[in-house]
């Protein structure tokens, strides 16, 4: 969280600087593009998600093995005045992660090196209620940040699933509520907007399903599992 404020309090340094540079007018694409109260568009992009996790216990860190995930979506924009939009932003969310566990959870059991790692599948519908603050257009760019709370429900998450990690199960909670923060720059091109975002995205509510056996190796030390993410999406308009 640290991280994602001090590049936020960064980039608009830069842009603050960049104004000056960029101060001589040049001829506007789509100058009235932002004009509309109701704007609509679709956005491609890039997930990593991870996972934060809370113990009862001091011990070995369960260690996630992230990777890049794709996301797809749809955009509606609600204009409030030049530097203030409400945005919803729906979309598929695809991602995999796995769960490596060291040997010492296993004490006094036994156990193959399949236990030691659980593949989590994720396939999330993401619906973001957004509020986006942007500066002044300059010439044909316009840096933003964005921030809001979303919901998602997790169509892999095995929360029904009679069988637990004693079967190879690992059960996940449907429903997850989230709150965001990114920014990002609407570039205006000649016939539209293209804008390129990064946001960051972290769990309220824990997402661990515990297994029957309360003193399961696999779910008995972990208090909590929120979800965190990153999102690269390229947005048209």
């Amino acid at each position: 969280m640290k991280n994602i404020l001090a590049i936020l309090i960064t980039f608009f340094c830069i842009q603050s600087a960049s104004a000056q540079l960029f101060d001589k007018e040049k001829i506007k694409n789509n100058e009235n593009v932002d004009k509309k109260t109701l704007s609509y568009g679709y956005f491609l992009g890039f997930n990593s998600y991870d996972f934060n996790f809370d113990y009862y216990q001091d011990r070995k860190d369960i260690l996630v093995e992230k990777s890049i995930g794709f996301s797809v979506g749809l955009i509606g924009n609600l204009r409030i005045n030049d530097y203030i939009d409400v945005r919803l932003e729906p979309g598929l969310y695809i991602t995999t992660r796995n769960l490596i566990y060291d040997e010492s959870y296993f004490s006094g059991l036994e156990y193959t090196d399949s236990d030691l790692i659980r593949e989590v599948k994720a396939t999330y519908i993401h619906v973001p209620l957004l509020l986006k603050l942007s500066t002044k257009r300059i010439n044909n760019f316009k840096p933003f940040i964005v921030g809001g709370f979303s919901t998602a429900l997790n169509l892999s998450s095995n929360q029904d699933n009679p069988d637990d990690n004693s079967a190879g199960e690992f059960r996940t909670n449907k429903n997850l509520y989230f709150y965001e923060l990114g920014f990002g720059i609407d570039f205006y091109l000649f016939f539209f907007k293209f804008t390129p975002s990064v946001r960051g995205v972290f769990s309220f509510n824990n997402e661990i399903v515990p297994d029957v056996d309360p003193n399961s190796p696999w779910t008995g030390n972990v208090k909590s599992m929120k979800t965190r993410g990153l999102f690269i999406n390229l947005t048209f308009q």
